[in-house]
């Protein structure tokens, strides 16, 4: 009787959605875990429900987002760690995360139907696999007026300078300049830490 019941809660637990671990930072610390505030940026056809983010058009011009963007940070190293599964894509060049200075674009992560990871300026392939379906695991570290660095499932995969100023870390669905919707991105496991 026990090994039934114990086959059957096994088999309850099949069933069960997958959720990712906690992972570590990506880098050595020591690091302090903080919890910004964040603001809900809906335009255009964008709709955000809790961390599903839809654009649901397929216009390839305006201002067309579902985004959060977390509070603005200017000295230190932050690290941003989160994971996103796109549901929905029949759209294309969608930005997934950013990292923005105030003054204007900094770094945008933005994928392809197919599943190409890319920077948005400059192109450079980061990765591929983000298709449909797939749990994606990105982290961001940056040094302000030194460095970023972008780790794709906690593999190093992009370098870029960067300058002083204040920025901050949005994430969601947003189009890109050349891309267009509809596009549907679940984000989980969002986790932020300072040193």
């Amino acid at each position: 009787m026990r090994l039934l019941t114990m086959s059957a809660l096994t088999a309850g637990m099949l069933l069960l959605p997958a959720l990712p671990a906690v992972a570590d930072p990506v880098e050595s610390g020591p690091w302090t875990s903080y919890s910004p505030t964040f603001t809900v940026q809906e335009r255009g056809c964008g709709d955000v429900s809790d961390l599903t983010f839809t654009l649901t058009c397929s216009t390839n011009s305006g201002d067309q987002r579902a985004e959060r963007r977390y509070a603005t940070y200017s000295s230190g190293t932050r690290q941003f760690e989160g994971y996103f599964k796109i549901t929905s894509l029949p759209g294309s060049r969608i930005s997934l995360k950013q990292t923005f200075k105030t003054t204007g674009p900094f770094f945008m992560l933005a994928v392809e139907r197919g599943g190409r990871l890319y920077a948005v300026h400059g192109g450079d392939t980061i990765a591929t696999g983000a298709t449909i379906g797939t749990t994606v695991r990105v982290n961001t570290v940056h040094v302000v007026g030194s460095v970023h660095r972008t780790y794709i499932n906690g593999s190093l995969k992009h370098t870029v300078a960067s300058e002083s100023g204040s920025f901050y870390d949005k994430l969601g669905a947003y189009r890109t300049a050349s891309g267009q919707g509809p596009a549907t991105v679940e984000w989980s496991g969002i986790r932020f830490w300072r040193k």
